[in-house]
This record gives C-alpha cells, structure tokens and sequence, in this order.
C-alpha cells in the first residue's frame, strides 16, 4: 500500500496493561519528520476504548486522547502487543476493527496484537506471525491460522503480523518502505541504529545456544565450526558429514534448531559477515566478498541488494557518512 502525497494516518491501539515499549516502537517509527526527508509524513492518532489516563505495565500512567470512533478516520490501524493473549478484547475494540477491515484499512498486530486481530476473525486462511513463545496458545486457539512460528513478520498486503519486540520494529520499518522506499527506510533505522532492513522470513530466533566443540552436541558444535569457517565453500552435504549424520536426519535437526534451512542460514550469516565488514573495516568490497564466503563481488552485490535494497558500496557510504543522532537531518 503506497501513499500520495496527502497525510496517511496511522491509529495505535491503546488499552490497559500495555506495554510503554511496544506502544512507543510505531510512535518512534511512524512519529519521524519525513519531511525532513522529503516525503508526507504519517499523522499519529493514540486511541483506546475511552479517552483519559490508563495505567501501563510498567506502572506509570499514560494520557489516551481519542476514542475508538477516530478508528473511523486511519488508514493503517496498528494493534500493539496484548497484555494478556488469554484475555478477550472487548466486543466494540472487534467490531471497530472488522469494520475498518472491510472499509480497506490496513491493519497491524505487533507480538501478541497477532492474538487481537485473530479474535476478530480478520487471519482466517491467512498466514500470520506472533511471538514464538506464545505458538502453541496461538495455534490451540486459532487453528484456521496458518500460524508461521519462525517469520519476524509476515505482510499480506491489507493486513500484516509481526513476531516480539525488535520484529516488531523491522516490521513498522518495513511498512515505511512500502510506502515510501527503501531509502527513507534505511535513514529511519539510522536513526535508530537498528538493521536497515531484516526479511520477513528470517527466523525470530535460535531455539538453543550453539555449544563449543567436543560439547557432545555434534550439530550445535557443527553450526558453530561453520560460522568460523564461512570464508570456505560450505555444502549441506559438508556438514551433515562433518556431524557424522546422515544428510535427511541433518537436514531435519538443523531445521528445528535454526528455525530455517540450511541455504536461508547460510545466506543470512554471510550476509552478516559483510554488514559487519562494511560497517567497520577498511578492506575492499572484493575483499569483503572472499572472507564472508561469496565467492565473487557481483555474488555479494546481488545478495546484499536483494536483502537490504541497497549495494554494498552504498551501505557503507551510509556508516562512513553517519550523522549524529543530535544533527541526523
């Protein structure tokens, strides 16, 4: 969903318990002066079941402005992370959002909102996102989801998803890149020195620590031998063999404990390798591609574009020329 050049409002969903840094994570994304940077700028609405102060988590109270009926008014809605996935929204809170589904807003569950947009029936044959600790209670109560365990988020278009706290960033940010472009994006995460750019489908986390060698867990201690050693060419047969598996029961482990397959790692870790290369070292980009294991500049090139929106060369411009946070423009 682009926008023109009239204000998009954007209306967050306030209630009682939430969370100052869910709440807080599309008030500093969308709440940037993109007119600084040469694009309309998002109009910010707080909105709860009624107006007037409401306590949050973390003990301090907040002041919530507008009511449910400026719901009526936005074009992107988003619901922040529920308190409690056990507790039923409110009968109008579901209402409000059918009905700004069936209008064509755009519609956002960060964490456990995924829970809130599901009670109102609005991911039924959908694929959708939530926090991997809350899986199982999403997938009991909502089976006509097609829950994904392992994205950080998931955009269906009219309606998007997002795994726990930081996803909950890449996912804004990836909403301002719909709208205006990847390089507004990048400067926005800038700002808030967080990645430019993390895919959808990477994974929301690793399900346990990756042991040293010789800790009797030969596929952790596999995966750690990779990482130190991704300058060289590196096959799933590779592995499997060097933790002594075959390569369908390698391939099976590998999956659960990672999150994702063998390729989507291994790209993703590289990908790292360079990023890190870019942002602090002084060796030449060919250079950068032989040690994170691309084996030729115009690999890394097309990799590194695909999953930032951005080349190599550029990227590093960005860290060589950073701003201050105080001065950024």
């Amino acid at each position: 969903m682009s926008i023109g050049q009239d204000m998009h409002t954007i209306a967050i969903v306030a209630f009682e318990g939430i969370s100052p840094f869910h709440l807080s994570v599309p008030c500093i994304v969308f709440g940037d002066d993109l007119l600084k940077l040469g694009v309309p700028r998002y109009r910010l609405l707080i909105a709860g079941e009624t107006v007037g102060s409401i306590r949050t988590m973390s003990g301090f109270s907040i002041e919530v402005e507008h009511d449910l009926a400026s719901l009526t008014e936005a074009d992107t809605i988003i619901v922040p992370a529920w308190d409690d996935p056990s507790t039923r929204p409110s009968a109008v809170l579901l209402a409000s959002l059918r009905a700004a589904h069936a209008r064509g807003a755009r519609l956002v569950g960060l964490c456990l909102g995924t829970f809130v947009l599901a009670e109102a029936g609005l991911l039924d044959g959908r694929a959708a996102s939530t926090h991997w600790a809350w899986a199982d209670d999403f997938e009991r109560a909502y089976p006509e989801v097609a829950l994904n365990r392992h994205a950080i988020y998931i955009d269906e278009g009219d309606i998007l998803t997002s795994a726990g706290t930081a996803a909950a960033i890449d996912c804004c940010l990836h909403i301002v890149r719909s709208d205006h472009g990847a390089e507004i994006a990048n400067r926005i995460a800038r700002r808030l020195v967080v990645a430019p750019h993390r895919h959808g489908d990477q994974a929301q986390y690793i399900e346990a620590p990756l042991p040293a060698p010789g800790s009797g867990d030969p596929l952790g201690a596999t995966i750690a031998w990779a990482i130190e050693h991704l300058d060289e060419p590196l096959s799933l047969e590779r592995l499997a063999d060097h933790a002594g598996m075959s390569l369908r029961s390698f391939t099976r482990h590998f999956r659960r404990k990672t999150g994702t397959t063998f390729t989507q790692w291994l790209l993703a870790q590289r990908l790292a390798v360079a990023q890190r290369l870019l942002e602090t070292g002084t060796c030449s980009v060919d250079h950068i591609a032989d040690m994170a294991g691309f084996g030729s500049t115009v690999s890394l090139r097309q990799h590194f574009t695909r999953a930032f929106s951005i080349s190599p060369a550029s990227y590093r411009r960005q860290f060589r020329s950073r701003p201050s946070l105080e001065t950024a423009p």
